[in-house]
């Protein structure tokens, strides 16, 4: 455990998953001999990476963008599992110095900035223990959704339901489901990338989803990967890739966009090319909104197309009438025989892990306030928030947000000031999302997160090559009050 022998730390840090052990680095990379602290509410490193535990999970956004800069994932596939990411995340927090620094089991519950001293008050729960530590800066990185809770609507008739149901984001780990029945519910990533893993022992499985998703069948190795790997130093190999795998990501999403409906054919031949021929694409692959309105879901070498075109996985497009003792009713008047149901039903997003914000006791509401360079809010002091890409690898952002943050920290230090946050100067921009995208979590809880604009700093932007560009440029006192 980490015990603050001082008055205050320099900066704290909230959570030990991709966010937090990048801001680690990047903060001492910036400030060499800045004190700080991570706290992690979990035993482990690893954040999504450990919680999730269902089987066949992993990235849905290629690794090499998904790994740090400055640390070369050595693996030669364009995907890795969850369990190759922890350990990623682990031996990277040993072998870079960030694992002395990180106080585990450890929750933070509310935090109070303080203009009479410039210095955050945290309140936190340490093995169930109340404790407070101060720091100068407060820096979040606890991701954008519950850890928790997932989303998971009520069911008609659930309760006739003898089987076992379960939510992928709290999969039991004694759960067998060799040779029985299983119902997905859902059609998002976390369903698509279930299904090939359940079907390889389950007797059947189903995904019944009420309107289908995009898919897009990707690689698991590439040429170009296993040759730059073969030929290059680490570094140069991993940086190549790295920024070969950004152009492609982006391309794609900028042409889903500027050109919807050829998109949506060419989306529409994949399914078709992986599929037995006569199946019915349009009723179960063709959503009825343009690609990237929701994320892209990526399934490698098409496992789910060929999972289900070999008959051990079946869609059923349908909505739920009801439960029954062994299985899922649904309005066709079909019954799907479930020894097990999973709740593939979504998220539940929440800004800053919960914890609840104030300055000098006056709560903070993150609906209430504009993201400034989508990682600070305005008018609240030496407050940082770390949130990824939601088209693109989420690191790609998380280490911009690092980098700004660590030269703002740096800029306070060599001026001497205590306090800096980004002023609207008492304007009201036209908000909008903070997300632009159309997914169930978003509708049902983007109102929650802060808002962005349309102008200057507080316009957060969903592209990873422009935001990479301004970074090389702004100025850090730009709308910003320092004192």
């Amino acid at each position: 455990m980490v015990h603050n022998d001082s008055e205050f730390f320099d900066v704290l840090i909230v959570g030990a998953g991709l966010s937090g052990i990048d801001a680690a680095y990047r903060l001492r990379e910036r400030n060499p001999e800045l004190k700080y602290l991570m706290v992690e509410q979990r035993e482990r490193i690893g954040g999504t990476w450990d919680l999730f535990r269902y089987p066949g999970v992993r990235s849905d956004s290629d690794i090499f963008t998904l790994s740090f800069p400055w640390n070369p994932w050595r693996g030669d596939r364009t995907m890795a599992t969850g369990g190759e990411i922890r350990d990623y995340l682990e031996n990277t927090a040993r072998d870079f110095g960030i694992y002395p620094h990180i106080q585990f089991s450890t929750e933070v519950v509310s935090a109070d900035f303080d203009t009479d001293t410039d210095l955050w008050t945290v309140d936190l729960l340490v093995d169930d223990e109340p404790r407070t530590e101060r720091a100068r800066m407060l820096y979040l990185c606890t991701g954008y959704f519950r850890y928790d809770a997932g989303y998971r609507p009520d069911f008609p008739g659930e309760e006739n339901y003898a089987g076992t149901m379960v939510h992928p984001q709290f999969w039991p780990e004694d759960l067998d489901h060799t040779g029985k029945k299983v119902v997905v519910i859902g059609s998002g990533a976390t369903a698509v990338t279930l299904i090939p893993a359940l079907a390889a022992e389950a007797e059947h499985v189903v995904m019944l989803q009420r309107s289908p998703s995009y898919l897009f069948p990707y690689p698991w190795t590439d040429p170009m990967t296993n040759l730059a790997q073969r030929l290059l130093p680490k570094q140069l190999a991993h940086d190549l890739i790295r920024y070969r795998n950004v152009a492609i990501t982006m391309a794609l999403y900028l042409f889903c966009r500027r050109f919807p409906k050829t998109a949506r054919r060419l989306i529409r031949r994949l399914a078709v090319h992986y599929l037995p021929k006569g199946y019915d694409v349009d009723k179960h692959f063709k959503p009825a909104y343009e690609p990237w309105d929701q994320r892209l879901c990526v399934i490698p070498d098409a496992d789910f197309y060929k999972t289900v075109g070999d008959g051990s996985a079946e869609v059923v497009t349908d909505t739920i009438a009801g439960f029954t003792e062994h299985g899922v009713r649904v309005s066709s008047g079909r019954v799907l025989d479930a020894d097990i149901v999973v709740t593939a039903t979504g998220l539940e997003l929440v800004a800053f892990g919960g914890i609840a914000l104030s300055v000098d006791g006056e709560a903070v509401d993150p609906g209430d306030r504009y993201g400034y360079r989508a990682y600070l809010l305005n008018d609240v002091p030496n407050f940082a928030w770390s949130v990824g890409y939601t088209n693109a690898s989420w690191t790609l952002r998380v280490d911009l947000t690092s980098k700004a943050v660590a030269d703002l920290v740096a800029h306070m230090r060599s001026n001497g000031y205590t306090r800096a946050y980004p002023t609207l100067n008492g304007r009201q921009p036209e908000a909008h999302a903070f997300f632009e995208l159309d997914s169930g979590y978003v509708k049902r809880s983007g109102h929650r997160m802060p808002k962005a604009a349309h102008e200057g700093p507080w316009h957060v932007r969903h592209n990873a090559f422009l935001d990479a560009v301004d970074a090389r440029r702004y100025d850090v006192t730009e709308e910003m009050r320092f004192s």
